[in-house]
């Protein structure tokens, strides 16, 4: 058996783009995941992190198969499903869930928290032993819900208690790996510990593999073991949460990482904050060579023209830049 529980090999998402209208023509291509290679282990967070547009929630729903990947390889517990039919993913969807970012919109607002949480059950034909009502009761009290709210519908509950219901849905058939796309950016920060903890208490008991997409770094620090930072649909860095978050390489993690507030106001005032000058560039035409290059301070030549390798520069520690940061 794998200890990975995930690989992607140079995954790549391009999505076409059409002037409309009768004649529907290809105008371009978005090339919202270009080229990514990570692996989760059994048992471990990853966190996936970088700015709106950067292709992290791509990443997320390609390697569950919701989009289908242009190139590239996605191997899940060992076996290669990258061209695997929706007829034959089927069988392998219990093992690969998703709590998604919305508990508002994720949830049927005319079923109740019961058949919500029941369905996959329904779906792949699954009797749980005790009876479906008995095991959605456990569920909703594994995740911190009254077990005889069963019948109520999801507007009776405030979003963190919404997001749990998402997670009993996700856990229902013990799945091996969850795809958890920014699960607390729409909550409240009180609501969002109560869920990151959550997250937590659960990995530790069932064993559960996650790939957390996310853009509050805070949060990301807490829960992952190490952390992939994504740049106009590329890695550029990717190490242990630890040495990214106190010796970042890359330029653009640093620039990152420096506009996470320190709780401590002498520090605070005294840190260099790095500011990024422009936009993100479009990623129907991303910039030549580096695609960080045109906000980058320490651009050159090379960075222009030469796309940088992503190469290991220490133990667990990957990175893609011409000119790093000082270790």
């Amino acid at each position: 058996m794998s200890e990975n529980v995930l690989t992607l090999e140079n995954l790549t998402k391009h999505f076409d783009t059409t002037t409309g209208g009768v004649f529907n023509k290809v105008k371009g291509v978005v090339k919202a995941v270009d080229g990514v290679t990570l692996d989760v282990a059994r048992g471990e967070t990853v966190g996936l992190v970088g700015e709106s547009g950067c292709g992290k929630t791509t990443v997320g729903r390609t390697v569950l198969k919701l989009y289908e990947p242009t190139s590239g390889k996605i191997i899940f517990d060992g076996q290669d499903i990258t061209k695997l039919s929706r007829r034959e993913m089927k069988p392998l969807r219990s093992q690969m869930q998703m709590i998604f970012q919305d508990p508002f919109a994720s949830l049927n607002p005319r079923h109740t928290v019961g058949t919500i949480v029941s369905a996959s059950y329904d779906i792949h034909g699954i009797k749980p032993e005790g009876g479906t009502k008995k095991a959605v009761q456990e569920l909703l009290e594994r995740v911190g819900l009254n077990p005889e709210h069963i019948n109520r519908f999801p507007h009776e509950f405030s979003g963190g208690q919404r997001q749990r219901i998402g997670i009993a849905r996700a856990l229902a058939l013990k799945p091996k790996l969850i795809v958890a796309d920014e699960p607390v950016s729409a909550l409240d920060v009180s609501i969002q510990a109560q869920v990151v903890n959550l997250l937590d208490d659960l990995q530790q008991e069932l064993g559960l593999a996650y790939l957390f997409v996310a853009h509050d770094l805070s949060v990301v620090q807490h829960i992952s073991d190490r952390v992939v930072v994504m740049y106009l649909g590329k890695v550029m860095e990717m190490a242990d949460t630890a040495e990214l978050f106190f010796k970042p390489r890359h330029p653009y993690t640093k620039a990152l990482l420096s506009a996470v507030p320190i709780p401590d106001p002498e520090i605070e005032r005294k840190r260099e904050r790095i500011i990024l000058r422009g936009d993100l560039p479009s990623p129907v035409n991303p910039p030549a060579g580096c695609v960080f290059n045109t906000r980058c301070w320490k651009a050159q030549d090379i960075c222009r023209t030469s796309v940088p390798a992503l190469v290991e520069i220490s133990p667990k520690h990957t990175l893609a830049c011409h000119f790093p940061e000082p270790a």
